[in-house]
């Protein structure tokens, strides 16, 4: 491999990418770039440069990228309703295809001759993040340190900050016991007791959302207004991307909505407990279903859910950027066209309810036909009694056969 003379970092300013700047210098006796992406994670960026400027850092790259996160990347995935394994809303995945592409996009104007990122060797991310820059730049390099070094556990870490003048932040009582990541999507946490799948999470694990036990004794009811399958406003106050799922993620937080505990699948082949916290994703999941069933014709709409699951499996494996996603969101995006109107939705301790939803422009529902009450003549249902017959003609010639 040629030697490498400058690496784009993605960068936290936490421990192991504090570390992994160190290293790369030590190894490759490389300048390093670093890249911090705010998406939403609610703590504050700018220690992240400070810390660089500390380590000695000439090019520092801290970007607000919450609003391209949530109208290229969260809303896209909505519109297919996508879910993996029937629980997990791929609020870790959905926000790897932006860091990788900003990564190789730094890389490129930096004259960079690699990346670098701080996924470990068993994890689904390393996956992602590398399927995805080489995807957008296919000869970049990509250096992995988890996978390189043998500073294989926290004492080994801690020892090697120490030795090398790094300085390691102490938070009160000791900080968390679980590995966290969050984004305006959501928060994850795994490891610590929740290695053990039996063990019940204890109620001080969750940093977004009430414990519905604890939450409004009263309903609180929300308007959310859909436009070509996205989220334009709520409660009728026009919001971009961003904005609308803050907004959610506050509503939804206070009424204890959004926690799950997963046992998953990961695409390296090994199974992995974790807990998440999406309140504002549920209620979007909850309020778009909604929507499509009155506006999206009924053989599109089954055919949503039949791709559905390939879709999040493409997301959740790191296939953000391949060919068979970008096809499959073409066909996604051309039948949110319709998908348009409004949805009314009452949260209560921990529930999303779905109790209205309407559009004067596209929906299919037609109360004419669809009446108990007189029809008026839309519907013959006389011509129920063919359509019945034809449909059970192959059950009747087999029945026929069985009694030969």
């Amino acid at each position: 491999m040629p030697d490498v003379k400058k690496v784009v970092l993605a960068y936290s300013g936490g421990l192991d990418t504090s570390i992994i700047l160190k290293w790369l210098q030590d190894k490759y006796d490389c300048e390093v770039v670093t890249f911090t992406a705010d998406i939403g994670q609610g703590e504050e960026i700018e220690p992240a440069r400070q810390k660089a400027i500390a380590m000695g850092m000439k090019e520092i790259y801290i970007e607000d990228l919450r609003e391209e996160f949530v109208r290229e990347y969260v809303f896209p995935m909505f519109r297919a309703n996508a879910i993996y394994e029937g629980e997990y809303l791929l609020g870790t995945a959905i926000a790897r295809p932006l860091i990788a592409k900003r990564l190789v996009e730094i890389a490129r104007d930096t004259d960079a001759d690699a990346i670098s990122h701080g996924a470990t060797g068993k994890g689904n991310d390393q996956v992602r993040f590398e399927l995805g820059a080489y995807a957008l730049s296919p000869d970049i390099r990509v250096i992995a340190p988890w996978r390189e070094w043998d500073l294989d556990s926290r004492e080994k870490l801690l020892d090697y900050a120490a030795s090398h003048g790094i300085p390691v932040e102490t938070k009160p009582g000791g900080g968390s016991p679980y590995s966290m990541d969050a984004n305006l999507l959501h928060i994850s946490y795994e490891g610590g007791g929740l290695e053990d799948p039996w063990w019940e999470p204890t109620e001080d694990i969750w940093r977004w959302t009430r414990s519905p036990l604890d939450a409004p004794d009263s309903p609180r009811y929300v308007e959310i207004g859909f436009e070509h399958g996205d989220i334009r406003s709520i409660d009728g106050e026009p919001l971009s991307p961003a904005a609308v799922l803050a907004h959610l993620n506050a509503l939804g937080g206070e009424h204890g909505i959004g926690r799950t505990d997963i046992v998953e699948n990961r695409y390296v082949g090994m199974k992995s407990r974790g807990c998440y916290e999406t309140p504002g994703g549920t209620i979007m999941l909850k309020a778009h279903r909604a929507i499509e069933s009155i506006t999206l014709d009924r053989e599109v709409a089954h055919l949503k859910d039949e791709l559905m699951p390939r879709y999040a499996k493409l997301l959740y494996n790191g296939y953000w950027w391949s060919p068979e996603r970008k096809a499959l969101q073409a066909l996604i995006d051309q039948s949110q066209i319709p998908v348009n109107g409004e949805v009314r939705l009452k949260l209560y301790k921990g529930n999303v309810t779905l109790v209205g939803r309407k559009s004067a422009t596209d929906s299919l529902f037609d109360a004419n036909i669809a009446t108990f009450e007189e029809d008026r003549g839309a519907y013959d249902q006389k011509d129920a009694e063919g359509f019945i017959r034809l449909n059970a003609l192959r059950m009747r010639i087999a029945g026929r056969q069985k009694r030969v």
